[in-house]
């Protein structure tokens, strides 16, 4: 389960890519929050400490802004065009007591029995959109494939879910397969057989868009 990540934030009045660029060049990040109703509210926050709960998947963040308390949920992180350093981040506001959706990773753990017969292993699906209590997000799901044997196909509905945790995908979408590579070829232009390209599908979570320069 995710912990609250505790961050110190501070409102700021600058706003615009030449102000965002001298916090970032302090160690800070702009940031929004956003929410029930209530007015957006720009923040700056230290870029160590954040990275620091981002890194360990935290999605839920108390954060303490002029001395006021928000509980809010990471919607957006924006990275540079490396994807390492956070540019700019968004929230949203949250209580305790709701249900919130939001996309988490799938980790399958241990090998597949199939792989002793020729079996090769692939996920097709590396991330789960779920729908949980704020309190019961988890960091990661880990589902063990350890039994796969050859030809098996694990789909959603068979993943080992968290207590109170939904998933909002197709219960009937494959997630993985264990099965023997098949070399197919084709004839090219002088006779010669090319192997067939073996590709690897992700599925992603498009995410709320915000001020971002």
């Amino acid at each position: 389960m995710s912990q609250t990540a505790q961050v110190t934030a501070k409102s700021r009045s600058e706003l615009g890519s030449r102000a965002n660029k001298r916090l970032r060049d302090a160690g800070m990040i702009p940031g929004v929050i956003y929410g029930h109703k209530e007015a957006v509210v720009p923040v700056t926050l230290p870029r160590r400490d954040v990275a620091n709960h981002i890194d360990r998947g935290s999605h839920l963040f108390d954060l303490n802004i002029d001395g006021k308390s928000e509980k809010v949920l990471v919607k957006e992180v924006q990275y540079d065009h490396l994807g390492i350093e956070i540019l700019h981040i968004d929230f949203a506001r949250v209580n305790l007591d709701e249900k919130v959706e939001i996309t988490v990773p799938l980790e399958l753990k241990g090998t597949p029995k199939g792989e002793a017969d020729g079996g090769v292993l692939t996920q097709l699906i590396s991330e789960l959109h779920i729908e949980c209590l704020v309190t019961d997000i988890p960091d990661i799901i880990r589902h063990s494939i350890a039994e796969m044997k050859l030809n098996d196909i694990l789909h959603i509905k068979e993943l080992k879910l968290p207590t109170g945790v939904k998933v909002l995908q197709d219960e009937d979408l494959v997630v993985a397969t264990v099965k023997e590579i098949e070399e197919e070829t084709e004839a090219g232009a002088e006779g010669e057989a090319e192997p067939a390209v073996i590709g690897e599908v992700k599925d992603g979570t498009a995410a709320v868009a915000a001020e971002k320069k």
